[in-house]
């Protein structure tokens, strides 16, 4: 039997030697939105949550730039969606603005770096850090 599934692939190959394989781009689903964070949740248990709503925005942007509002600073650049569900910001330049003792600001510098992968998951956006590092939660805006 393995000498007759042998020769059929050797027929099928000169059939197929030469053949381009066209993948179509698949679309960045992060493309044009922007959510708002609900909560940081650290793998110690540790679970963070902004003290108002919309302090803390991301915006996608179609260009690849993200901007992110993160408390009373605004910081902004580039980002690479990669399919199925890879994410990584570039450099992020930043205002530095101190913004009081209880702002999840410092987090957002430090963490965003360490952003890999993302999931949609009920509706809401869900990065992931690397090495479970941790997960950063957010509800869509309109």
């Amino acid at each position: 039997m393995r000498g007759f599934i042998f020769s059929m692939m050797m027929l099928l190959l000169p059939a197929c030697a030469g053949t381009t394989i066209t993948t179509l781009p698949v679309p960045d689903p992060l493309r044009d939105t922007q959510w708002q964070l609900l909560d940081i949740q650290y793998l110690d248990d540790t679970v963070l949550k902004p003290d108002a709503a919309g302090k803390y925005i991301l915006r996608f942007t179609s260009d690849g730039s993200v901007s992110i509002k993160a408390d009373c600073n605004m910081l902004g650049g580039s980002y690479t969606y990669t399919s199925p569900s890879g994410l990584e910001f570039g450099p992020l330049r930043s205002t530095m603005a101190f913004c009081g003792e209880k702002s999840l600001y410092n987090r957002f510098t430090k963490d965003m770096p360490f952003v890999r992968s993302f999931v949609i998951k009920d509706g809401n956006l869900h990065l992931a850090l690397m090495a479970d590092g941790g997960i950063y939660q957010f509800s869509p805006l309109p």
